[in-house]
């Protein structure tokens, strides 16, 4: 067998967990969870971990490992990655990477452009700055910073635009100096690269109705839970909690809140396929015909 990396990547609710648990009891494999939110203990419902029988099943590494208030970034997940495969391999065992995390995804492939790591420092310094000064403020902050990487960044997405800002703060430059935009390194092992290619209505579909089922498995109840960090703790700056958070504070009735998760699920959804759809080096998967099989085949 050799020592190669499977990806079962794709948008939210495609069916990830499902085929990638399949691959590794076929392949006798472990999973490396690629979610930048799965790595977090305490929001299970919300973030769509593996259940408890899911891991039973299969070993999974990088899931629920971290408390809310840590920092992780692509970077700490690429150095995570690339020292469980060894061990991986070392029994015998086949690696398979899930999640829909693009960033973190891309890091392992490509390799990452070296960012510096933020100091507690920065940001509290940054997170000061939008508690004050909000979103235009940080937008500001950041053209004065760093006017090439407002063509590249999301500029509505305040965590996009503040870790930004911290990185320019940190280096002492430009961040879009640092980003190549090139691979930063070859691997020397294979990568098979898959997805299950929904049409759009049926994934929307499948969207709406991952919503239901994690209202009904308690949504509601963990995030009021975790409501008295809502503005403190970044890992909690996720779909699902967001719009939760706004509906305990007063801003939206229930049913909207809800609407409103189903629709940026939706959102970021479109997001994951735009930057899937570039990539040349998937496969991608008939979830019209049995999906094992075809998975099996490419490698």
């Amino acid at each position: 067998m050799p020592n190669r990396l499977i990806i079962v990547t794709g948008p939210t609710a495609s069916g990830k967990t499902t085929l990638a648990i399949e691959l590794a009891q076929r392949l006798d494999g472990e999973i490396i969870c690629a979610d930048s939110r799965q790595v977090y203990r305490d929001i299970p419902i919300g973030t769509a971990a593996p259940t408890a029988e899911e891991r039973a099943a299969v070993p999974h590494h990088l899931c629920e490992m971290l408390p809310l208030d840590a920092y992780y970034s692509a970077a700490m997940f690429e150095q995570d990655v690339m020292g469980l495969l060894p061990q991986i391999w070392a029994r015998g065992k086949e690696a398979i990477m899930c999640g829909g995390a693009m960033m973190y995804v891309d890091a392992v492939c490509n390799g990452i452009d070296p960012l510096p790591t933020i100091s507690d420092d920065v940001r509290a310094r940054v997170s000061n700055m939008y508690h004050e000064l909000g979103l235009e403020g940080v937008q500001r902050e950041l053209e004065r910073l760093d006017p090439a990487s407002c063509h590249t960044v999301d500029m509505r997405n305040p965590r996009r635009v503040i870790h930004a800002i911290e990185i320019c703060l940190e280096a002492g430059r430009p961040a879009s100096e640092l980003r190549t935009g090139v691979p930063a390194t070859r691997r020397d092992f294979p990568i098979v690269k898959m997805a299950i290619d929904w049409p759009r209505e049926e994934l929307f579909a499948r969207i709406n109705a991952r919503v239901n089922a994690m209202i009904d498995a308690g949504l509601v109840e963990e995030a009021r839970h975790h409501f008295p960090n809502a503005d403190r703790l970044n890992s909690l700056n996720t779909v699902g909690y967001k719009e939760l958070f706004a509906h305990f504070s007063g801003e939206m009735d229930y049913d909207t809140a809800v609407a409103r998760i189903g629709k940026n699920t939706r959102v970021y959804a479109k997001k994951q396929l735009t930057w899937l759809r570039r990539d040349s080096a998937i496969h991608w998967l008939d979830p019209h015909q049995p999906l094992l099989p075809q998975a099996i085949a490419l490698l």
